[in-house]
């Protein structure tokens, strides 16, 4: 028995009642332009424990995940909202997400698979695209900000997660087929760096009688250790630049423990679901080309389920020999680099933040720390929220703030500012003392995205064209007589007679040159396009 939220894609854990062990519950496109910086040159691979680019140099993903595309949407989730898609991927870069990662099913991938849940005043440019040329797009934009896509294998089909990597219904073969399609459609593109294959893979039936993905067990049709080979070694036959992503398990047996029988051999030490990598030491997986192989445990907090050592007198000062345990000792030890590729919380409890903020201590700053990509940037997912919150525009600031000091930013893209994390970008007061002005120049790019009977939406992209920083921003335009301020976002935005102007928030206060900020808004009265635009007094 497990409990699994219907939107939520990360992961419920079961405590077994008597043991406290647990049993998880829960196209071809351009190549982008290699980015160089927050996530390095070229394809990646590993070295070490590191991971390291073209040129050598080490590299940190500090991601997200950005779910839907697994679900019956067949879609990223929140293109239903009021936030263009872009929008939303200029607000994940801006934060610091230099990466994302994307979980899919492979329904999804499927021919004549059509994408839903899409608000088509907002994001016109997905009008009748399928699921794939949708990922095609994020790709390509994720890519153009200098973000890197890891690829994720969620469920095989969009109606749930499934202990194995096949089912009656999809087969070993589909599943390694569809990895090898994604793997040559994206040859060539550097923003997509590698595959995790399977997501949580995780116990079923009880032992000694278990059915569920055992790790190092030897039997072909439940260790997952030996599937991830064969689908690895077949990804890598196609695409032999790409990292291959490999979660644990929750049970090595592969079955939940039967604490009733009294037999002590039957019971084992369990993780959560796609986190338990003790075995991996023993029983590595082994790939044909060297260099591309990445651990990527998952872990949760007691929003998801509330584990036995939350409540151990020695909280939280147990948690790091929990986390050696299961697999920090993979990189303490030099064997290979850990991507956490799902961690997350409500922050409800207050347990919840000092396990956030220890398990981030853990994984250590800078360059040199442990990999990760956040679960989620999706408000929607019900066990653990989201950065962004339900508008799909603000963010909650509480998570952020925890994440901030361990982020690395993408670099190579420009970029936009993120958007008030207040979820008020309209009630500041504009700033009392003029901007310094722009040495050089500006550029203005209007677009509007959406009008309806007495208003409009629209987006204005002032760049910074100058030879120096300007800091603080702020951007001016006019409207004719009629037109008025709704709301707005990316910036404190205000209007005074005909005049708007939208001043640099405090978390992104500064505007490099060649960079760009893009301020949305709506307003009533007929459509017009901004005149005027100004960058600090500065004509663009």
């Amino acid at each position: 028995m497990h409990r699994r939220t219907a939107l939520g894609g990360a992961l419920t854990a079961l405590a077994t009642a008597a043991a406290g062990v647990l049993v998880a519950a829960a196209v071809s496109t351009a190549p982008a332009a290699a980015a160089a910086g927050g996530t390095g040159t070229g394809y990646l691979h590993t070295s070490g424990n590191k991971i390291v680019d073209s040129t050598g140099a080490t590299v940190r993903l500090t991601g997200i995940n950005w779910f839907g595309m697994e679900t019956d949407n067949k879609t990223f989730h929140g293109l239903w909202s009021s936030n263009p898609w872009r929008s939303q991927l200029d607000t994940m870069a801006r934060l610091g997400y230099n990466t994302l990662r994307i979980p899919y099913s492979n329904d999804a991938l499927k021919s004549g698979a059509t994408a839903t849940g899409i608000n088509d005043f907002v994001n016109p440019d997905l009008i009748g695209l399928s699921p794939l040329q949708i990922l095609d797009k994020v790709i390509d934009y994720a890519g153009s900000k200098g973000m890197r896509v890891i690829l994720d294998r969620h469920r095989p089909t969009s109606a749930g997660q499934s202990p194995l990597w096949y089912t009656s219904t999809v087969s070993e073969a589909t599943w390694i087929n569809d990895w090898k399609m994604l793997a040559q459609r994206y040859a060539g593109n550097t923003t997509v760096i590698g595959a995790d294959l399977h997501n949580e893979p995780h116990a079923e039936g009880t032992n000694p009688a278990a059915t569920g993905a055992c790790w190092g067990c030897g039997d072909t049709a439940r260790d997952w250790r030996l599937a991830a080979e064969r689908a690895g070694n077949a990804i890598l036959g196609v695409q032999p630049n790409w990292l291959i992503f490999v979660e644990g398990v929750s049970c090595p047996s592969g079955g939940l423990s039967n604490v009733w029988d009294n037999d002590p051999s039957n019971d084992e030490d369990c993780g959560w679901w796609g986190g338990n990598l003790s075995k991996a030491g023993q029983f590595p997986v082994r790939l044909n080309v060297a260099n591309r192989l990445v651990y990527s445990p998952h872990e949760y907090a007691t929003s998801v389920y509330r584990q036995a050592w939350f409540d151990d007198p020695s909280y939280p000062a147990n948690m790091p020999a929990i986390w050696d345990k299961y697999w920090g000792y993979l990189y303490k030890q030099n064997i290979a680099p850990i991507m956490m590729g799902e961690f997350g919380t409500t922050l409800q409890d207050p347990k919840d933040k000092i396990w956030l903020q220890n398990l981030m201590a853990y994984t250590g700053t800078g360059v040199n720390g442990m990999s990760f990509t956040y679960w989620s940037w999706n408000p929607n997912s019900g066990d653990t929220g989201g950065i962004a919150n339900d508008d799909w525009t603000t963010i909650n600031q509480p998570k952020q703030d925890i994440l901030t000091p361990y982020l690395i930013p993408p670099t190579g893209g420009g970029g936009t500012t993120s958007p008030s994390p207040t979820g008020t970008p309209n009630t500041s007061p504009a700033p009392t003392t003029p901007p310094p002005p722009v040495t050089g120049g500006c550029t203005a790019i209007y677009k509007q995205i959406n009008s309806w009977a007495g208003g409009f939406q629209g987006e204005l992209t002032v760049k910074n064209t100058g030879t120096a920083a300007v800091n603080p921003w702020s951007a001016t335009w006019t409207w004719p007589s009629g037109v008025t301020l709704a709301s707005g976002w990316n910036a404190t935005v205000t209007q005074s007679g005909t005049t708007v102007t939208a001043a640099a928030p405090a978390w992104a206060s500064s505007l490099a040159p060649g960079a760009s900020v893009t301020v949305g808004f709506t307003a009533n009265g007929t459509a017009a396009t901004p005149g005027s635009v100004k960058l600090n007094g500065t004509a663009c």
